[in-house]
């Protein structure tokens, strides 16, 4: 699916969340999604999957206006925040209905359930209440569950720092590459911790006070030998110390 943001601006009582987004994303891709606390990540997220409404601009899935009250166009999207908030049920019972509503429930899909299960390591639980597990584990539990539907973009929210251990971590990745490789899915996360961007991503978008400051592929952006991402926010950081000198001279 293309995505598209047309001047994309979200807007709250004290601030401006986000400040006329405008990019193009071709399926396909794993995009690490950085900036520093209240850059407006996770508010973008929110805008991408609906849970927000943007006060201007809009999103487009595919040329088409994306509407919060369309289902078919929910349908092709999975967002899973860095703390998942699930119903008191067993685990298998809260994947079959994600299924339901996504309307996965075809021959076969007992398999891609199976398989989600054992590599988050989560087999053993899935006649476990979602309340008895752990932060990690409820996470796995939810990230299951979207790795069975299948949609066709998803939005992780900090999964590296979701309370998941070392097999859940590499599984999301391993999962994350093969949909984005062989089925054209697009992986969009945010992360703090710029190591895993520099390892995990085809492109990079950086957001610095609600405004776009980057997107574009690792290698562009890191053109000069010795580049690293602590480098590029850094000197982000002193072009925005130089700008607010200036306007405030």
């Amino acid at each position: 699916m293309h995505i598209e943001l047309r001047n994309l601006t979200k807007r709250f009582s004290s601030h401006d969340a986000l400040v006329n987004l405008s990019l193009s994303l071709e399926p396909g891709q794993v995009v690490a999604l950085l900036g520093g606390n209240g850059a407006g990540k996770t508010t973008l997220l929110r805008c991408l999957s609906g849970i927000y409404k943007a006060t201007s601009g809009e999103v487009l899935f595919d040329g088409e206006p994306f509407r919060r009250d369309r289902i078919d166009q929910r349908r092709r999207f999975g967002f899973l925040p860095d703390l998942p908030d699930l119903p008191d049920i067993t685990v298998l019972r809260h994947i079959s209905l994600l299924l339901r509503l996504y309307e996965r429930e075809y021959v076969g899909v007992e398999e891609r359930v199976i398989e989600a299960l054992r590599g988050l390591d989560m087999l053993p639980y899935f006649e476990s209440p979602l309340v008895s597990l752990s932060r990690g584990q409820r996470y796995k539990a939810a990230l299951a569950g979207l790795m069975a539907a299948d949609p066709e973009v998803l939005y992780f929210d900090e999964p590296f720092a979701a309370g998941m251990d070392a097999q859940g971590m590499n599984a999301l990745r391993m999962f994350s590459r093969e949909a984005a490789g062989s089925r054209q899915r697009t992986i969009i996360y945010t992360t703090q911790i710029l190591e895993i961007a520099e390892n995990f991503s085809d492109r990079v978008l950086i957001l610095n006070g609600g405004e776009l400051h980057a997107f574009d592929t690792l290698a562009n952006l890191l053109s000069a030998p010795g580049d690293s991402l602590t480098g590029l926010f850094k000197r982000l950081r002193e072009e925005a110390y130089e700008r607010s000198d200036i306007y405030g001279a």
